[in-house]
């Protein structure tokens, strides 16, 4: 297991979707190790492979240390609800800040496991909302392009003058 280096935005890699994986190997078990790392030491509760340059889908989630780290291979969402919620939200590539962002309060996703065996999961709250948010970065998206122009650039400016200092 290794912590590797975190892509920064506006690093162009960020906004480029991820690719299916297509091989359930050693490799893959590996790539979920090192990002459950890095994340723990960013410190933060979801990543993708994109974040340490990875163009794969894949995402670690450990909302709950006693539940623990989940890995999701090529989740895709399957079904949103109408109703909406509005959750803060930041990124382990632009530490330091955060808005609030408007979700679908409960999502259905599919996904493999390590091992190549597919899953469905309902979700709601903060893991639905995390489940979106990775889900666009693997399409991507970085969680700021769901903000306001306005908000957008406020928050740039912010972390360029935070990654200055």
């Amino acid at each position: 297991m290794t912590i590797r280096p975190l892509l920064r935005y506006p690093d162009r890699r960020l906004a480029t979707p991820a690719h299916p994986v297509t091989a359930f190997d050693g490799a893959l078990r590996e790539l979920a190790a090192d990002l459950l790392d890095t994340m723990r030491a960013a410190p933060g509760i979801g990543i993708t492979a994109p974040h340490i340059g990875v163009p794969l889908r894949v995402v670690v989630l450990e909302l709950d240390a006693k539940a623990g780290p989940q890995t999701y291979v090529n989740p895709e969402i399957e079904w949103a609800s109408p109703e909406m919620i509005l959750h803060k939200e930041g990124s382990v590539s632009m530490p330091g800040v955060n808005d609030e962002v408007q979700r679908h309060a409960r999502v259905r996703i599919s996904y493999w496991d390590l091992d190549g065996n597919m899953h469905s999961e309902e979700s709601d709250g903060l893991r639905a909302v995390c489940h979106q948010h990775e889900i666009d970065q693997l399409d991507g998206m970085f969680w700021i392009q769901r903000l306001s122009r306005l908000k957008r650039e406020r928050l740039v400016k912010k972390f360029e003058k935070m990654s200055r200092d």
